[in-house]
C-alpha cells in the first residue's frame, strides 16, 4: 500500500463509509442507553475474534443481555461463540457496571473511564464502541490497522501498542497522517480496515 493507493481506495468508498459513519451518528442522537449497551456488548465479543462473529453472536444472544443471568447468556452464547465461559461473564457484569458511565465526559476522559469501569474493554475496545455509537475522534488499533500504519511507514514496527501510552502515541501518528494527507480522521479508520478486509462493516 502507498499513499496515492489509499486516496483511490478513499475516493472509491467513501461514500458507503460516510453512510456507516452516519448510522454510528444515528445511535448517540437517540440517547437510546439499551443500544449503547448492546454496541458495548457486541465490542466485548469482537476483541480477539472478528467483527463477523461478533455480528453474528450479538444478534443470536438478542434481549438475554439486558435480562439473562450469566447461565442464561451462558448458554445462548455457547451456541454460537467459542469463548462463551470468559464473554458470559464480561458481559453480565458489564451491565451494572456500565450504568457508572458519565457520557457527559468527553474525549480521553470518558474513555478511561470505560476501560476502568468495564472487565474485558481495554483502549482499543472502548475506542471501538465509542465510535459505534457516534462519538468521533478515536482509533481502534487492531492488527488490520497497525498493519497499514506500519506499511505506510506511520509507525516504525507493527506490534500493537501495550499499554494506554503507547495507544494514545499511535493514535497521535494517524491523527496526524490523516491530516497530512487530507483524509478525514475517522473515515481514515474504516479506509485502512476496508483495504485490508475487503469490507466496510462496524
Amino acid at each position: 500500500m502507498n499513499i496515492q493507493e489509499l486516496k483511490i481506495h478513499h475516493e472509491r468508498n467513501k461514500f458507503l463509509i460516510r453512510k456507516r459513519l452516519d448510522e454510528f451518528r444515528k445511535i448517540i442522537k437517540s440517547k437510546d442507553k439499551k443500544e449503547y449497551f448492546r454496541e458495548l456488548c457486541f465490542c466485548l465479543l469482537t476483541a480477539g475474534t472478528s467483527a463477523e462473529l461478533g455480528i453474528k453472536t450479538i444478534n443470536h444472544l438478542g434481549g438475554v443481555i439486558f435480562y439473562g443471568n450469566e447461565e442464561d447468556i451462558l448458554e445462548r452464547l455457547k451456541e454460537v461463540y467459542r469463548f462463551y465461559n470468559v464473554r458470559s461473564r464480561f458481559i453480565f457484569l458489564a451491565r451494572d457496571k456500565f450504568k457508572l458511565i458519565d457520557f457527559t465526559k468527553s474525549g480521553n476522559e470518558l474513555r478511561d473511564e470505560i476501560v476502568k469501569n468495564i472487565l474485558g474493554i481495554g483502549y482499543k475496545e472502548a475506542s471501538h464502541f465509542l465510535r459505534n455509537i457516534g462519538y468521533k475522534g478515536y482509533a481502534i488499533l487492531d492488527k488490520h490497522i497497525i498493519n497499514c500504519l506500519f506499511e505506510l511507514g506511520v509507525i516504525e514496527e507493527s506490534n500493537p501498542p501495550k499499554n494506554k501510552n503507547e495507544y494514545l502515541e499511535i493514535e497521535e501518528k494517524m491523527r496526524q497522517f490523516a491530516k497530512k494527507i487530507g483524509i478525514d480522521f475517522d473515515e481514515l479508520d474504516l479506509v485502512l480496515w476496508s483495504w485490508k478486509t475487503g469490507k466496510v462493516l462496524k
